[in-house]
């Protein structure tokens, strides 16, 4: 029976299922720097996958599918996060929560602590300010820019973990320019963590919460045509059900099918895994 309720909890409440899940992979390397991955990108054709850790290392690999299923990731390139002076990162710099990829290769990432958004030259690590904030903007040290996206016209899209009030700001950047673009409705526990766009414009946003029994995860997907969005619940699981999910990536394979790959942080816990998790939308 409780299998039962943990398999059926993937699925949005409601008549029918929306999404499929495809792939539950755990992914082991015996490198040093290995885990808390937070945020992820992948490429249009869903084989290659970027990956930054909060402790300043972003990560190429490359998906290998069987049946659609992942079998394995191999890591095709790692480098440490660094200053403009091309000096590495040194805690509290390194809490990289969130990336964007746009339109134009420019790769960005948000950190947390030291709360700012930054370019990103992926060969080297070498980090260029794009936006910074002041502690007092955001409730707690570790409570910073979780969710990052990028819009198809490159609009940079932001979101912090917290809010004190009854929404989530959708902060905005493009032309130098910031705007708060939506109000997001918190509903219930779940706090933002990931964020990105489908081929149609609209937003997925993880979620997730932490109970005794263990992580659970939610994402909505959120259409951006009112100034509070209108949102539909794709999932929502039982504690436990996944590790702790953080990243989210949203692609289109050959077909237009529109698929979501998810990661997990392992917070360097033994007994935490790295899990990939990857669904299909139905509808």
């Amino acid at each position: 029976m409780l299998t039962l309720l943990l398999t059926s909890a993937v699925f949005a409440a409601g008549d029918k299922p929306v999404l499929h899940l495809e792939s539950e992979f755990v992914w082991y390397d015996n490198a040093s720097w290995f885990g808390g991955f937070s945020g992820v990108e992948l490429s249009p054709d869903g084989q290659s996958l970027t990956i930054v850790t909060d402790r300043g290392r972003i990560v190429q690999a490359t998906l290998h599918r069987e049946a659609g299923s992942i079998t394995s990731a191999e890591i095709t390139h790692s480098v440490a996060v660094r200053d403009e002076a091309g000096k590495i990162l040194r805690k509290p710099f390194t809490d990289a929560e969130g990336l964007a990829i746009a339109p134009d290769g420019q790769h960005y990432v948000s950190f947390e602590g030291q709360h700012r958004i930054v370019k990103l030259d992926m060969e080297n690590g070498v980090t260029t300010p794009f936006v910074t904030f002041p502690a007092s903007d955001f409730d707690a040290e570790n409570s910073g820019l979780e969710a990052l996206a990028v819009g198809a016209d490159g609009t940079i899209y932001a979101i912090a973990e917290q809010s004190q009030s009854d929404h989530f700001p959708l902060f905005a950047f493009k032309d130098g320019e910031q705007t708060i673009a939506a109000h997001i409705p918190r509903n219930g526990p779940f706090l933002p963590v990931g964020a990105d766009f489908d081929a149609n414009g609209r937003l997925y946003l993880l979620e997730r919460t932490v109970t005794p029994l263990g992580f659970r995860t939610r994402i909505r997907r959120l259409d951006l045509d009112a100034p509070t969005p209108h949102s539909v619940t794709l999932i929502q699981t039982l504690p436990a059900r996944f590790d702790n999910l953080e990243g989210i990536a949203v692609w289109a394979d050959t077909s237009g099918k529109t698929h979501l790959t998810l990661v997990s942080d392992d917070n360097f816990m033994p007994f935490q895994n790295t899990q990939i998790i990857e669904f299909s939308v139905i509808d």
